[in-house]
């Protein structure tokens, strides 16, 4: 049997709580309490008239707007600690997004979805195996499925919380995962992989326009109508692009076997392949050369040399497409000591001189010249 009570009636029951009480409960916990005071409805309450698309609208009209949307409760697993899509994502839906209660009880769970939190404002607390830290406004994270988490969030902070079904993830979202770059190569290495225990964690900037995304995408999950549904996926769609667009200046891993300084590893490739050797990298960061090649081999499924020729052919490749440098420039810029040994790797690669590379895939050039007037 489903139950029902908004947002905003919810957290003021857990907010209330906590001051008469001096402590916290979990979500369940919270529900469970409410359904024996008869504070639960058994019948749905009224929906929210659906706003349309947003595209300007401050963190307080949005908080106001979500305290009267509605949770349906329906049975959830005996176990608190493992969660899992049929416990919290509705069976119509492939994503499902909230805005996460403040003041719970801490409780380390895992779940078998892919879970996204962004801090919209204020900040929280994060915790992830055995590690803490704090979370501030603009940072977003998100966690492979099977890993031991928490969030903790006080005062009056708002986190959005985006679940997305495994499957949904695999087969919407891996063509967003092509890209070679080393953002793209751990997504499918590890979050489309099974047993790893992980996240990435962005540090993006508040901007309103990502904030306005993902709650665009929640609207979504509020609407009964058939286009819903892939509307979210849609907006989901623009997050990750936005991410991808945008990693080298803000993504950071966290892998539980390795520790989080491979994360540091791959940035440093990817800002300094150009002109990188295998030593000079193990120079850096103190290892062995054997030890990490191994490291590289095992994170990225390539060796050093290949993951190297693979960033210069694809920098190379948009130069070609994107601009008019010549040969011998883009030969320079990813990386070469001369255009024949560019133009000879290149073309092992593509099996095209890079010459005919431009020419079959350049980006046509429509640029309208005004009152152009013939000679």
């Amino acid at each position: 049997m489903n139950y029902y009570i908004t947002y905003g009636e919810f957290q003021n029951h857990l907010t209330e709580y906590n001051r008469k009480h001096g402590s916290r409960v979990q979500f369940r916990e919270m529900m469970n309490f409410l359904y024996q005071r008869g504070k639960l409805s058994e019948e749905p309450l009224p929906p929210v008239s659906p706003h349309e698309m947003l595209d300007d609208i401050s963190i307080d009209e949005i908080n106001r707007y979500i305290d009267n949307l509605v949770f349906t409760v329906s049975a959830h697993s005996n176990d608190p600690t493992n969660v899992t899509e049929a416990d919290i994502i509705p069976n119509s839906r492939d994503v499902f997004i909230i805005r996460h209660p403040r003041l719970t009880r801490p409780l380390l769970h895992k779940h078998n979805y892919f879970e996204v939190n962004y801090v919209a404002s204020g900040k929280c607390t994060f915790k992830f195996e055995n590690s803490t830290r704090t979370l501030r406004e603009g940072e977003l994270y998100m966690i492979a499925p099977g890993s031991m988490h928490d969030l903790i969030i006080d005062d009056d902070s708002t986190v959005f919380c985006i679940m997305l079904r495994k499957s949904t993830f695999n087969k919407t979202f891996i063509t967003l995962l092509s890209g070679k770059n080393l953002l793209s190569q751990f997504f499918r290495t590890f979050l489309s992989g099974e047993g790893h225990t992980n996240y990435l964690l962005f540090f993006c900037q508040p901007t309103k326009w990502l904030r306005l995304i993902i709650f665009n995408a929640m609207l979504e999950c509020y609407k009964n109508d058939p286009y819903s549904n892939i509307c979210c996926i849609s907006w989901l769609n623009q997050l990750f692009s936005y991410l991808l667009r945008n990693y080298s200046k803000t993504v950071q891993f966290y892998d539980y076997q390795l520790g989080s300084e491979f994360s540091l590893v791959l940035q440093y490739i990817q800002h300094n392949y150009q002109n990188l050797t295998l030593a000079s990298l193990a120079e850096f960061f103190h290892y062995s050369e054997p030890y990490l090649c191994t490291l590289i081999k095992q994170n990225t499924g390539q060796n050093f040399t290949d993951l190297v020729k693979e960033l210069r052919m694809s920098e190379a490749v948009d130069y070609l497409t994107n601009t008019s440098m010549n040969i011998g420039e883009i030969a320079e810029k990813v990386g070469y000591n001369s255009s024949d040994h560019f133009s000879r790797v290149f073309r092992s690669q593509f099996h095209v001189s890079p010459q005919k590379y431009r020419k079959e895939h350049k980006t046509a050039d429509d640029t309208l010249i005004p009152f152009l007037e013939d000679a």
